[in-house]
């Protein structure tokens, strides 16, 4: 079983669209979305949810008020000023402990806390393993170590050959969390100077997992200039560029309809992808 990962530097650049497109051409795969900040493929796959876990990622401060003397100490020293009138504020709790170490009665106890949900769906086009972080949530790279986990666990029960992530954006935890043990990571980039200051950030990143890299630079004839330069980061990189999508509107309707460009009538866009997906079939046939 393989596993390819698609990452970008940034949002925005098409990264979801792409993956949904890609999971139409898959056969015998199990999807996966880990962008659990701001989940979105769901969207175009359109799936129907067979199974819903509840993620607890935290802990809150909760104050006994049996045990509490009202002395404030807890509420002096939280620097988030989440304890007023001897009470904790949920939302404004960071769960630092800070107060279950300074309460002098005990008073304080540490209570798990319902961060989001993730969800093992169906689609048209295979399994499909997803989460929602809940509103202004932390710990998302556990949440996305947890949906990888168990899309492994359901690629081994189907006895799937590839696991397709859709992956978070930029270089930060939940970025590394998806990336660990993937085979291959696809980057999206687009023709703009952030475009190639993002892809040098993500290619060094994903070249400290031993994984393969590939690009995709979507939108690239907006700018042959920066669309060759990025091909220049990536040779000198030793990356291999799979695929130069051409900005399409077909894309954009896509969105709008909520299905993966593929399922649109042929542009040159779909042709693209499809150069793209065996550029990404030919690499990790390759790899033991």
């Amino acid at each position: 079983m393989k596993e390819v990962t698609v990452v970008s530097g940034k949002g925005g650049t098409g990264k979801t669209s792409i993956t949904a497109a890609l999971a139409t051409l898959v056969s015998n795969a199990v999807i996966c979305d880990c962008d659990v900040d701001a989940a979105n493929l769901h969207l175009m796959l359109k799936p129907k949810v067979h199974k819903t876990a509840e993620f607890i990622g935290s802990q809150k401060a909760v104050i006994n008020s049996e045990r509490c003397d009202r002395c404030g100490t807890c509420a002096q020293l939280c620097k988030f000023d989440a304890i007023v009138d001897y009470s904790v504020k949920t939302l404004a709790c960071e769960g630092c402990k800070l107060c279950y170490h300074v309460c002098p009665r005990g008073a304080v106890e540490m209570v798990d806390h319902l961060s989001g949900h993730w969800y093992i769906s169906e689609t048209a086009y295979g399994p499909f393993v997803h989460a929602k972080l809940g509103m202004a949530e932390g710990n998302s790279g556990l949440l996305v170590a947890q949906v990888r986990k168990a899309a492994r666990e359901l690629a081994e029960e189907k006895k799937a050959s590839l696991i397709l992530t859709d992956g978070p954006p930029g270089i930060g935890c939940p970025v590394i969390s998806s990336l660990a043990g993937t085979d291959l990571a696809l980057v999206v980039t687009e023709p703009t100077q952030s475009g190639i200051h993002d892809l040098k950030r993500i290619c060094d990143l994903a070249g400290n997992f031993d994984c393969r890299l590939g690009v995709c630079i979507n939108k690239a004839d907006l700018s042959e200039d920066n669309s060759n330069a990025i091909a220049e980061v990536a040779q000198n990189l030793g990356v291999p560029v799979l695929a130069r999508l051409p900005y399409e509107k077909l894309m954009h309707d896509a969105v709008i309809k909520g299905k993966p460009v593929t399922e649109l009538p042929d542009g040159a866009v779909q042709e693209q992808i499809k150069k793209l997906w065996h550029g990404v079939e030919r690499i990790i046939k390759n790899i033991s």
